[in-house]
C-alpha cells in the first residue's frame, strides 16, 4: 500500500486557551498518525521574523489576528494536518467559518489553576505577562468561552488527563 495512512478524512483544528495543552496534543497526535502539524503562532513568528510579542508591539494586536486569518485560508488547500490555534483565534467570526472548512474543531479544555501551572514560566503570552493569577486567567476564559464553546465540534477536558488518553478521546468523538 501507497502513501500514508490518514486516520481522518479531515484536518485537525485545535482550539482552547493557552497553555490547555494544544501543542502537546498536537503532537502526539503527529506521532501517532504522522500528521503534520502547523503551529500556528509559531508559523507566523518564523513568517514576521520575530516574537508575537513584537508583532503585538511593532504593528499591534488587529494585524496579527489578519495573519491569523490569513493562514486559516491558506490551510484548507492542506490534508491529513492538524492546525494548533492560538488561544485568540476563535474570538473572530471570520476565523471560525474558516476553521470548519478546514475541519473538526477540537476545544480543549483546563481548570485556570491547570493553565496558570503549564504557563507560570512562559513569557510568549503578551496577555498574561503581567496577570499571572488564577483570577485574571478565570475571567479571560470566562470572557472567550462563549466562542469557543460556539466554535467547536468536540470539547474535550484535558485535566488529569495524559497525552494518550486525550488523543484516544479525540479518535472516538472525531471519528463518530
Amino acid at each position: 500500500m501507497s502513501g500514508k495512512y490518514v486516520p481522518f478524512g479531515f484536518n485537525i483544528v485545535l482550539i482552547g486557551f493557552m497553555g490547555c495543552g494544544k501543542s502537546t496534543i498536537a503532537k502526539a497526535l503527529s506521532n501517532l498518525f504522522a500528521m503534520d502539524v502547523v503551529e500556528m503562532d509559531q508559523l507566523i513568528a518564523e513568517r514576521e521574523g520575530m516574537s508575537i510579542p513584537e508583532i503585538f508591539d511593532t504593528y499591534g494586536e488587529p494585524y496579527f489576528r489578519d495573519l491569523e486569518t490569513n493562514l486559516l485560508i491558506e490551510m484548507q488547500s492542506k490534508k491529513n494536518v492538524i492546525i494548533s490555534c492560538g488561544g485568540g483565534v476563535p474570538m473572530r467570526e471570520v476565523n471560525v467559518r474558516e476553521m470548519k472548512k478546514n475541519g473538526k474543531v477540537i476545544l480543549l479544555t483546563a481548570k485556570p489553576e491547570t493553565i496558570l501551572e503549564r504557563v507560570k514560566d512562559n513569557h510568549d503570552r503578551p496577555l498574561l505577562e503581567n496577570n499571572k493569577n488564577v483570577d485574571y486567567i478565570a475571567h479571560l476564559m470566562e470572557q472567550r468561552w462563549e466562542k469557543y464553546q460556539a466554535a467547536a465540534d468536540i470539547i474535550i477536558e484535558t485535566d488529569g488527563k495524559s497525552a494518550f488518553e486525550i488523543c484516544e478521546e479525540i479518535i472516538a468523538k472525531a471519528g463518530q
